[in-house]
């Protein structure tokens, strides 16, 4: 009994396997966070115009346009291109399951004003309310 008397209780916190941890935790985002980025890499023209206000809830749907008029839907898939007649048909879908969602279109710079055009037409045909354009903010 003299033996569990002169025992003190432990009042210190072995944090090493907490470290461990949190260097794998910090390892795996580090490896992720690269994979995550979502788009088609477009070159925007440059205009004068304020960032689109977005609350974490609000949805988009960015088309994006290539430079030889090749279309892309932004759903988080895999990066393939989709004719103007299914882009219909998915905006449609989308926008009747998310009647307030913002719909963006991003183009290329060197594409013809008239592609841009049509495919605008097409997603108002397909539902949207309006269709905004993403540009980038002029250099200086």
């Amino acid at each position: 009994m003299s033996k569990a008397a002169r025992r003190k209780p432990m009042s210190e916190i072995n944090v090493v396997p907490y470290i461990d941890v949190m260097l794998v935790l910090l390892v795996i985002f580090m490896v992720t966070a690269p994979l995550m980025t979502q788009g088609i890499k477009v070159d925007l023209p440059e205009a004068a115009s304020g960032p689109i206000d977005v609350t974490d809830d609000e949805l988009m749907l960015v088309v994006s346009v290539k430079d030889d008029a090749t279309y892309y839907i932004n759903l988080g898939e895999a990066e393939e291109p989709v004719p103007l007649s299914e882009i219909s048909d998915k905006a449609a879908r989308i926008i009747a399951a998310n009647p307030g969602i913002k719909v963006l279109v991003e183009g290329d710079k060197k594409l013809a004003y008239g592609v841009i055009v049509d495919l605008m037409n097409t997603l108002q045909a397909a539902g949207a309310k309006s269709v905004g354009l993403i540009t980038e903010p002029p250099r200086t």
